[in-house]
């Protein structure tokens, strides 16, 4: 049977279903899904769910995850989905997440990192990082590096990072990454979109050889709730823009791509815009401002690999 890719369709479709192939199937697979109780995390973990994987999505309040895994089992008919409890900005709440599904599981065949938010307001984690940078950008390395022996495990195994084009405006002084001098919301963001594509690009080329492949993506403007702990002026231009956002099974698109495709088997350490490598900034392509970053990540969580 040959495969049609999901991408393949005009970005422009807005249907709701069927967005995975019919010949991809991910029975026996095991996928993991972060920040998956709303916006283009639940519609990917819907997809995967649909294609057949043991399907955990990672949610950090339990009522909306409760509500996101009902949705997502009614809609992909697949009965193996399950819901397991982590706050991206805390360490602690992760390590605990990661020990729970090492007791449960014994494989990991996809992992999307996806959880993300921005702030309107600086807020720093009891460790003194920018709360935008640690959640966006330490949650996924955290998450990643202790998951990361079952990966290896299973490979062919892929890890997909919802990056952002908002990282070609990113920059990172490491003199300044808690944003002390000149914070906003879109400086906060766009650096921890940038320390998402590095980290992606840097994490590929220290496990090449090892079958797991790890790519970064720009999703697109979605119309999602992702501004909702922002302030009311990044609210209202949020709601104002809406009209003009695609919807979040447009914007799920790459990374459902990525996570199911066998066309991209193997590549790794891209950076994919709507289904296609696409050139990521000049700081994002520096291996040395990507190991500085790594660096400062591991003194940061004290995890390495």
């Amino acid at each position: 049977m040959s495969y049609v890719p999901v991408c393949d369709r005009n970005f422009n479709d807005h249907r709701e279903t069927n967005m995975t192939s019919s010949s991809v199937s991910l029975k026996g697979k095991i996928a993991v899904i972060t920040g998956a109780n709303a916006g283009i995390g639940k519609v990917t973990a819907r997809e995967i769910a649909r294609a057949g994987a043991t399907t955990v999505i990672v949610c950090r309040n339990q009522a909306k995850g409760k509500a996101a895994r009902e949705e997502i089992i009614g809609a992909s008919g697949n009965q193996d989905v399950h819901l397991m409890i982590a706050d991206m900005a805390d360490q602690a709440s992760i390590e605990t997440f990661a020990s729970e599904f090492h007791k449960h599981f014994s494989a990991l065949h996809v992992l999307v990192n996806n959880a993300g938010l921005m702030l309107s307001k600086r807020e720093l984690t009891p460790k003194g990082v920018e709360m935008t940078l640690a959640i966006n950008h330490l949650g996924y390395f955290i998450t990643t590096l202790r998951l990361l022996d079952l990966l290896k495990q299973s490979a062919p195994s892929r890890i997909v990072c919802v990056a952002s084009r908002a990282h070609y405006r990113g920059r990172l002084d490491f003199d300044n990454l808690s944003l002390e001098r000149g914070f906003s919301a879109m400086r906060a963001y766009t650096q921890s979109k940038l320390a998402n594509v590095l980290f992606a690009s840097g994490l590929a080329r220290r496990l090449e050889g090892s079958g797991v492949a790890v790519n970064s993506l720009h999703p697109g403007v979605v119309a999602t709730e992702f501004t909702g702990e922002a302030g009311w002026i990044w609210r209202l231009g949020w709601k104002l823009g809406r009209p003009f956002m695609i919807t979040p099974e447009e914007g799920a698109r790459t990374s459902i791509y990525l996570a199911t495709s066998p066309e991209v088997e193997g590549k790794t350490g891209l950076y994919w815009d709507k289904c296609k490598p696409k050139t990521p900034s000049r700081a994002a392509r520096d291996p040395e401002l990507a190991k500085r970053l790594w660096d400062w990540s591991v003194q940061q969580t004290g995890l390495d690999i």
